[in-house]
Formats: structure tokens, C-alpha cells, sequence
């Protein structure tokens, strides 16, 4: 046989092995290193970047309320500097490459008050931190 239709073959079948994978799998998959959950919450949208100046270092958002069982979408993207963004309780932890949106994505299914931070060396005692606070 040809070279040629026998590397065609070969590469239709492991495009069709990937296509049921992916039709197979639950109702989630992977943005970046992010994992994307699917569930019945209403979906809450945040934008936020990550930033340092003369003043500090920081998020652009302080605060996110949202309700137990929503779905969290964040958007940030690093301006300056090197970056993560971290949620302890939810096994959240992203690095944000400069000039690049991450989406980090999670369903809320506790009540309280969160603390997101960039865990890179100094950045969360410098002001680099926010609250998620999700109420029922």
C-alpha cells in the first residue's frame, strides 16, 4: 500500500478515537489547567486583572459575592508583573502568564467567606488578595 493512505488511515483513526473520548466524557472539561464544571447554578461572570505598582501589588477586584451553588467564572488577566491566583477551599490554584485572560471556573457549594490570593513570594502580605464571600 501506499505510504501516503496508510498514514491517512492511521491518522483518521486516531482523530476518531480522540472525538469519542471527547464525546464521552462528563460534563466538564479543562480551560487552561482550570477545570470548567456544568451544573443547574446561575453562572457569575468576574473580570479582574492581576497588577503591581508603586503601591503595591493587587487585584483589580476586592470582592466577589455570589450564592452557594452558582457558578463562578473568573477572567483574569496579569498586566505586570508574575502572578497566581489561589483559592485554598476550593483547590484553586492557576498561574496567570502577562497578557494572557485565564478562566477559572467552579461551582460554589459552601457558604462563608474565602480568601483568593497570588501566592508568589510576598505578593499576598503586599495587598495581592480579595474575599469571595458566598451567602445561601
Amino acid at each position: 500500500m501506499n505510504k501516503k493512505i496508510v498514514l491517512g488511515i492511521a491518522a483518521f483513526a486516531v482523530l476518531a478515537v480522540v472525538a469519542i473520548w471527547f464525546a464521552n466524557m462528563p460534563n466538564s472539561s479543562v480551560t487552561g489547567n482550570a477545570i470548567k464544571t456544568t451544573s443547574s447554578g446561575n453562572v457569575k461572570e468576574f473580570v479582574m486583572t492581576s497588577f503591581y505598582d508603586d503601591k503595591g501589588i493587587w487585584f483589580s477586584l476586592k470582592e466577589i459575592s455570589v450564592k452557594k451553588g452558582d457558578i463562578v467564572r473568573i477572567k483574569i488577566t496579569n498586566i505586570k508583573g508574575n502572578h497566581d491566583f489561589v483559592i485554598d477551599e476550593y483547590g484553586i490554584k492557576e498561574i496567570t502568564p502577562l497578557d494572557k485572560e485565564v478562566v477559572i471556573e467552579f461551582t460554589t457549594d459552601e457558604v462563608g467567606e474565602f480568601i483568593y490570593y497570588c501566592s508568589v513570594n510576598g505578593h499576598r502580605q503586599k495587598g495581592q488578595w480579595g474575599t469571595l464571600k458566598v451567602t445561601e
